[in-house]
Formats: C-alpha cells, sequence, structure tokens
C-alpha cells in the first residue's frame, strides 16, 4: 500500500529511469538536422574526428571520455542507418542504446528491433580501439545481425568479425578476433576462452581483452543455460561395458517396488528391494562398498536414462548417434553430450555405439565468464521475472523499455482440461475454426513428440499445416517467412520462440492478425512470453491463448490441487474446460516455484564454481606471464630448487644409527634430479648439507645451460614449466571433480557440503602449489640438451609446437559435460602399467610431468 502511494507521488522507479534518459533523447534529436545536411565523406570525417578525440581521452578519464560523447555518436549511428540500411533509429531504441552503453538490460518486447538497437552502443564504445563483443544465442543470429548491420560498422570505418562453431581454423578466427566488432554465440567465446589458456604463445590466443559484451536475448544465456558449465574435456579411459550391464539392470527394475523417481528434483531413489536386485545380477556383496561404487553410480544414471530421459523429448537418435534436444530452445545440441556417464547410459539404452567417457581438463560456468567483461549488458523480450537474479549474480538493472507502438495483442486466459486427449481434441477445433475463416496460427508445444502427435491429429482433420522442430530445422527460414500468410497453420516446438520474425500482410491484420496457441506451460514464463510474442509485434493485431490439462507435467508436478479441486466440484464433462483468471494465476504460481528451484541450482552451481574460479584466475595469470617472452623465470628456478631441496630432506629418513645417511640423500637427488652430489663429511648440519645441495645443483644447471644464448634459455624454461603446470593442472582438475562428486554426502554428518568443499579445494591447492614447484624443479634439473643438426632455438620452437599439439591430441570441448569429441584417444591409460616395463602405474611413471615429454629431453 505505502509503496504504491509512492510511486504515484514519484513515479515507478523504472520510470524515473525512463525520464532520466530523455534529456539526452532531446539532445539526440536536434542534431538530427544538422547532420542530415553532411555528405558522406562530411559524416565519416566527424565520426573520425570524434573517436579520435574519445580514444586519446580514455587512457585518462575512462568511461567519461565514451559518456562526452554519446550524444555525437548516436546522432551520428542514427544518419549512418537511415543512409546505409534505410533503418531509422526510433527514440525508444535510442533510449535502449543508453541502458545498454550504461551496462544494464534493456528489456524491449519482441519485434521492437533490438539489433539495430546494439549497433548505438556498439559503434559508441569500439570508438577507443578495443573490441566489443556482440553475443547471440546460435550461429545463424550471429551470422545474420553481423552481416545485416556490417554495411553500417564498416560506413564509420570499423570491422566486423564473426565467430561460429563451425570455424576450426587458427588463423581464420585469428582474424576475425582481430576485428573492432565481434558476433558470436555464448559457447563460442567461452571455449575459445578456455582454448587460449591453454595455448603456448601470447600470439595465438583469440582473446585480448574482455571490455565490453552485449548478450543478445540475455535471458536465455545468463539464466537457462547458467545451469550447465562449459567444459573441455580428455578421455577417462572408464570401461564401457559396464553402461551396458547397468543399463540390462535398469530395465529389470520395477517402479514403485525397486525405486522412486522424485520428478521435482529429477533424481531416483532405489529401495531395499532394488539393491539386493541390482547386487544379484552385478554378483557383488555390497553394492555401496568403495570398490563397486562406480557400478552403484552407473545403475543411477542408467535409471535415469530409462525413467526420466525420453527419446523426441530430450534427445533424439539419428544415424546412430545420440543428440540432445536443448529444452529451452528445441533445437538440435549438435556435439554435446550430457556429462558424469548419463550419455553414455542413453546410448545403452537406445543401443547405439557407447562412446567414452571424458573427464575434465578446463572449464569455466557462463557466470564467471561473463562476469570477467569490464563492462556487460544485455537485451530481451523477457527479463524482469529474473530481474532479482540480474542483480544478486551479475550486478545488472533492468530496464522496461516501452513499445514505439502500442501493443494491441489481445492474450486470453488458459484454458484448463481435465486430460491430455481432451485438450488435444479441444486444440484441433480451434485449428479448424481458425483455419476456415483465414487467420493464420501458430502452435506452440514443449516437445518434438507432441508437435509430431499434433502433425498426425491434423493430417486426419485434412488441415494443410507445416511442423517446425529439431528434426526439420534446416527449413526453419522457409517455415517462419509463411507461418503469418493467410490461412497458414504451423506446429512448432519452442524454437519459434526466439529471434524469429513472422510477418504479416494487412488481409491478415484485418482478420485479427497471428493467433498463437500454446499446447502446454513452460517451466519457465519468460518461455511462454517468448512464444506469444511471436504475435502483435510493432502494433500488429493478433491473440494468444494456453490450452493445458491436468496431465501436463508443470501442473502434475507442481501445479495446485485446487484446480483438481475446483473441476471436480463444477463435474465437468468430457471435454469441458474451465477459465478463469484464478487459474491463470495458480499456474504462474507454479512456474515461480520452478523458476525457484532453478535459480537455487544456478546459485548452487556458481557458489561451487566460485571456488574453483580463484585457483582457475590464479594459474592462468601464471600462465600467461609463462606464455610471456620477456618473463624471467631464473628467480622462481632458485626459489624452486630450494624448495624441493627441503622437501627431499622433510620427507625421507636419512638416519642410520643416529648418523645422517649422506649416501641415501646423494642417491635420491641424483634420481629426482639428474645431479651426483658428494657431500663434505665435516659436518651433519642438515641446513648446510641442503646448502652444498643447492650450491651443486644451480652449478650443474648453470653448466647445462651455459651453452645457449639468454633468449634461448628462457624459451626452454617456460617450455618446461608450461609444460609441468597443464600436467598437474589436469591432475588437479580431476581431483577437484572427484571431490565435488562426494562432497554431498557430509551433509549426513550435519556438516554443510560447501564449506567442506572450500576446506578441501584449499588445501587441495596448496598441495597442488607445493607438488607443481616440485615437478617444475625436478624437470628442469633433469632436462639434458641433445646433439642436433638444427640450432637451439629451432630446437626449442619445434619442442613448442610438440607440446601445442600433444596438449591438443584427445581434447573434446563440452556444455554440461557435453562433449564434443575431436580426436580418438590413442594413449596409455592413467592407471595402466607403464609400456616402459617399470611395473609402476603409467601415472606415476613415464605419465607424470617428467622429462620423457619435451623433444629436448633425453
Amino acid at each position: 500500500m505505502i509503496q504504491n502511494i509512492f510511486n504515484k507521488l514519484l513515479g515507478t522507479r523504472n520510470q524515473r529511469m525512463l525520464n532520466k534518459y530523455k534529456q539526452k533523447l532531446n539532445a539526440i534529436n536536434n542534431l538530427e538536422s544538422k547532420y542530415q545536411n553532411f555528405s558522406d565523406d562530411e559524416l565519416k570525417a566527424a565520426f573520425n574526428t570524434l573517436k579520435e578525440n574519445t580514444k586519446n581521452k580514455f587512457d585518462e578519464i575512462g568511461q567519461g571520455a565514451l559518456d562526452s560523447v554519446l550524444i555525437e555518436s548516436f546522432a551520428i549511428t542514427r544518419e549512418a542507418s537511415k543512409r546505409v540500411l534505410n533503418m531509422r533509429h526510433f527514440d525508444v531504441q535510442l533510449i535502449g542504446g543508453m541502458v545498454l552503453h550504461e551496462g544494464k538490460i534493456a528489456e524491449m518486447k519482441t519485434g521492437e528491433g533490438k539489433t539495430l538497437v546494439a549497433t548505438l552502443a556498439v559503434i559508441l564504445n569500439a570508438m577507443i580501439g578495443k573490441s566489443v563483443h556482440v553475443v547471440t544465442v546460435n550461429d545463424y543470429l550471429a551470422r545474420r545481425d553481423a552481416t545485416e548491420m556490417g554495411a553500417l560498422y564498416e560506413f564509420l570505418g570499423y570491422s566486423v568479425g564473426i565467430i561460429t562453431g563451425d570455424e576450426r581454423d587458427e588463423e581464420s578466427k585469428l582474424k576475425q578476433y582481430s576485428c573492432d566488432i565481434i558476433y558470436g554465440t555464448n559457447n563460442e567465446f567461452g571455449f575459445d576462452y578456455l582454448r587460449d589458456n591453454m595455448k603456448f604463445s601470447l600470439s595465438n590466443q583469440f582473446q585480448k581483452d574482455h571490455f565490453f559484451a552485449i548478450v543478445d536475448e540475455v535471458d536465455s544465456i545468463l539464466i537457462d543455460e547458467a545451469r550447465t558449465p562449459l567444459i573441455i574435456s580428455g578421455p577417462a579411459n572408464r570401461k564401457l561395458e559396464n553402461y551396458g550391464l547397468a543399463n540390462s539392470v535398469a530395465q529389470k527394475m520395477t517402479k514403485d517396488i525397486d525405486f522412486s523417481i522424485d520428478e521435482k528434483n529429477r533424481t531416483i531413489l532405489i529401495a531395499e528391494s532394488g539393491i539386493k536386485k541390482a547386487e544379484e545380477i552385478f554378483k557383488v556383496d555390497n553394492l555401496y562398498n568403495i570398490e563397486n561404487a562406480f557400478l552403484a553410480h552407473h545403475l543411477d544414471q542408467a535409471l535415469k536414462a530409462n525413467f526420466l530421459f525420453q527419446k523426441d523429448k530430450d534427445y533424439i537418435v539419428r544415424d546412430g548417434e545420440v543428440i540432445i534436444v536443448d529444452e529451452f530452445t528445441g533445437r538440435l545440441s549438435e556435439g554435446r553430450r550430457f556429462s558424469d556417464g548419463l550419455h553414455q547410459a542413453i546410448e545403452a539404452k537406445e543401443l547405439v555405439d557407447i562412446k567414452e567417457e571424458t573427464q575434465t581438463l578446463a572449464d569455466i560456468t557462463f557466470q564467471n565468464y561473463f562476469r570477467m567483461y569490464e563492462k556487460l549488458s544485455g537485451m530481451t523480450g523477457t527479463a524482469q521475472t529474473e530481474a532479482s537474479e540480474f542483480l544478486q549474480i551479475y550486478k545488472l538493472d533492468v530496464v522496461s523499455i516501452p513499445t514505439n507502438v502500442p501493443n494491441i495483442r489481445k492474450d486470453y486466459n488458459d484454458l484448463i482440461f481435465k486430460s491430455e486427449a481432451e485438450k488435444f481434441d479441444a486444440v484441433c477445433k480451434k485449428i479448424v475454426e481458425l483455419h476456415k475463416s483465414g487467420i493464420p496460427v501458430l502452435i506452440g508445444t514443449a516437445s518434438i513428440e507432441k508437435s509430431e502427435k499434433l502433425h498426425e491429429l491434423l493430417k486426419k482433420q485434412r488441415i494443410p499445416h507445416t511442423v517446425l522442430n529439431a528434426k526439420q530445422h534446416t527449413k526453419e527460414a522457409e517455415i517462419i517467412k509463411d507461418a503469418g500468410k493467410i490461412g497458414a497453420v504451423t506446429i512448432a516446438t519452442n524454437m519459434a520462440g526466439r529471434g524469429v520474425d513472422i510477418k504479416i500482410d494487412k488481409e491478415v491484420a484485418d482478420l485479427g492478425g497471428l493467433f498463437i496457441i500454446g499446447t502446454e506451460r513452460h517451466e519457465s514464463r519468460r518461455i511462454d512470453n517468448q512464444l506469444r510474442g511471436r504475435s502483435g509485434r510493432q502494433g500488429d493485431p493478433g491473440a494468444s491463448q494456453f490450452y493445458l490439462s491436468l496431465e501436463d507435467n508443470l501442473l502434475r508436478i507442481f501445479g495446485s490441487d485446487k484446480i483438481k479441486g475446483i473441476m471436480e466440484k463444477l463435474g465437468l464433462k468430457d471435454g469441458e474446460h474451465i477459465e478463469s483468471s484464478f487459474v491463470t494465476r495458480s499456474i504462474e504460481n507454479a512456474q515461480k516455484k520452478v523458476e525457484s528451484l532453478h535459480f537455487e541450482t544456478r546459485k548452487h552451481i556458481l557458489e561451487y564454481d566460485d571456488v574453483a574460479n580463484e585457483q582457475r584466475k590464479i594459474i592462468y595469470q601464471f600462465r600467461n606471464k609463462l606464455l610471456d617472452e620477456n618473463y624471467d623465470l631464473s628467480q622462481k628456478i632458485k626459489e624452486d630448487r630450494e624448495f624441493s631441496i627441503q622437501n627431499v630432506f622433510l620427507n625421507l629418513d636419512f638416519m642410520q644409527d643416529n648418523n645422517i645417511d649422506k649416501v641415501g640423500i646423494s642417491n635420491k637427488i641424483l634420481e629426482d634430479f639428474g645431479s651426483k652430489i658428494v657431500f663434505e663429511d665435516s659436518t651433519d648440519d642438515i641446513s648446510l648439507l641442503q646448502e652444498q645441495a643447492n650450491i651443486a645443483l644451480t652449478n650443474d644447471y648453470e653448466a647445462k645451460m651455459k651453452p645457449l644464448t639468454d633468449t634461448q634459455r628462457k624459451d626452454i624454461e617456460r617450455i618446461v614449466y608450461l609444460q609441468v603446470l597443464d600436467n598437474a593442472w589436469r591432475e588437479h582438475l580431476y581431483t577437484m571433480d572427484n571431490l565435488k562428486t562426494g562432497i554431498g554426502l557430509r551433509g549426513y554428518n550435519q556438516k554443510d557440503p560447501l564449506i567442506e568443499y572450500k576446506k578441501e579445494s584449499y588445501n587441495l591447492f596448496l598441495e597442488f602449489k607445493d607438488n607443481l614447484k616440485i615437478e617444475s624443479s625436478k624437470m628442469i634439473h633433469m632436462i639434458k640438451l641433445r646433439e642436433q643438426s638444427r640450432d637451439d632455438e629451432e630446437q626449442a620452437k619445434a619442442m613448442l609446437k610438440h607440446l601445442e599439439e600433444e596438449n591438443n591430441d584427445d581434447i573434446s570441448f563440452n556444455k554440461d559435460g557435453n562433449n564434443d569429441e575431436i580426436k580418438k584417444s590413442t594413449k596409455v591409460a592413467r592407471n595402466d602399467p607403464c609400456p616402459c616395463g617399470s611395473g609402476k602405474k603409467y601415472k606415476l611413471c613415464h605419465g607424470k610431468s617428467g622429462p620423457k615429454k619435451g623433444i629436448l629431453a633425453n
């Protein structure tokens, strides 16, 4: 009540923010007549002068330099757009550009021209010479927007790059990243950051800075996709036959007897009878013994694959391959794989070839990737429902911008039916009615399976129609182009929700415009709003209505029992429905529950990744130092040598009959560092012995490196340290993955798993840093230069190339642990016996970072 009175007196917060922009808006409009009289050359010259002045001032006053030229920049951009694109920015679009420049989210309804809005902030911020990234949800939109807006950017002297998932040529990609303005997908920007931190040269890194990013469909990228991290992975070398065995066990279990399903949290709980059945088939005494933990894990994933993940909803099978269907876009996620063995479990269920599971080599969440940008902003038609999350996680304000022309679309209340069959029958009747009157209709479905079910029903009714789902994605542009024509009937999954422009002509407008029918409510209100937003664009007429049933997943799992109670009291007959604003509000409340659950999931992932992120930043910062050709490692090598010698004395018992076993110490140093040390007999003082060892190792090392030039020496030292760092970091990530997997069990002991994870990971990181010093010191001292015809500088370059190829071997790129396998592994498994015949495991012998891997090593 008090808030309402306050709003009436001072206006809403959003309105106050909009009022703030009006003064600048008037100033931009006042300049329009001035720039209209400029020739093209005069307009370009005015912009170049503005750009040079801003670039010079930015080093002194930062963002203030850009703020001070916003009015002139926006006015010139609008005039250039009129000439080049034949598109004039509306006033509301200018406001949108100001919102983006300030590092906020511009909520603009569908059809308000967000692609054009972005050009205002892009052109202004690119003035200072740092690249501006425009992030889109898929390759098609990245190409489309860069191509359509490219002419405007080039008119004003900017170069435009496009980063897509199908571009694998390094030189071509480097060229794209060298542009002033870069369009690309969120996945590719994130993966390229991870790839950069596996490179062996600063000049080969794609992303030179993270200055400013505009994220299109910001809610999809920063909210929906934030539950799934980006992962680069390599083979984990696990036995593939275990997946098939676990699948056969899962298929012999009976739901509600051997296990129960928690659909809200998408988990499966195995009952005592199920455990016994599994133990009999697996032929083990105790499924939950530590040595059988992998079987319990495989069984859990097999049960999920068989009873939670549905074909043609969560995935499809095509050409003997399981392909994920993105739950938010309805598109096929080519190359992605479910993590943690789930994808292999689904492959076993569908009887296709099971591909190898992988382990993490590098990973980051979208939250932590996009928070690296100095300035971040976004655009979407649907952001207010998640405004608090944007503020909490990304410190982004949401500003709702009014439409250029009032929205006249009619959004009718939901219709609720008792069963799915009754619902689809009513949908078909409505489609027949609309089709007869010539009104085009777009029907949204929640899955491929439901779109094909409706397709069969309409075939029986002899209604001509087209279907747009992940199986027909190649025809998307053609299908959407015709969806607004008179009498058109289009069935679509939520592929048609984003970045889709359905145009209607005057004849259709006179009939009432495009009619949207939703056949199911999505878990997120934003996805429903996106579907509705396909109609009523830029003042066009239109209508929307959702047809629901009590058998829909959302209502069945989260919906209020009140709806069911009302229907029972009313005594509805078959085919009858209820329609009321109360029911619509109840459904929205159910959606809010799901959104809240998803927010907690995203927050949980971020809290854990924040721990890893601090470690990641330290390691990547050190790694970039190593890549700098001017970085002098000599002091670090000296410190690491001293630490490693102390470690030898700390960790080995060299006392024999109360005397120090100098021969034993000498042999251990020879084994670890390759130098023979003869200690003086006159002392048993450990500190003096350590000093003697340090002097001897230093002298040996300096003698070995003496033939090299300073540049050659630095190159070899950097390369060796890089190799050790990369191998150690991968092992550390593997350990962290294992820690994360089991840390939840601490909750049963009344301990907070997150706090325990922070403690354990901190200790692991300290251990990692100590091991890094020791392994680097060992390798740098053990390395021996070969006699070769090539000079040492060429040897160093060859070694660098060899190491980069070795690091990239067997790497796959994943979303949500979803793996795109690039090369098949031919390496020895970590736990297999080492081929050298030592009798040790490979990971403890030649699989360790050591002198065996470099071509300069003997």
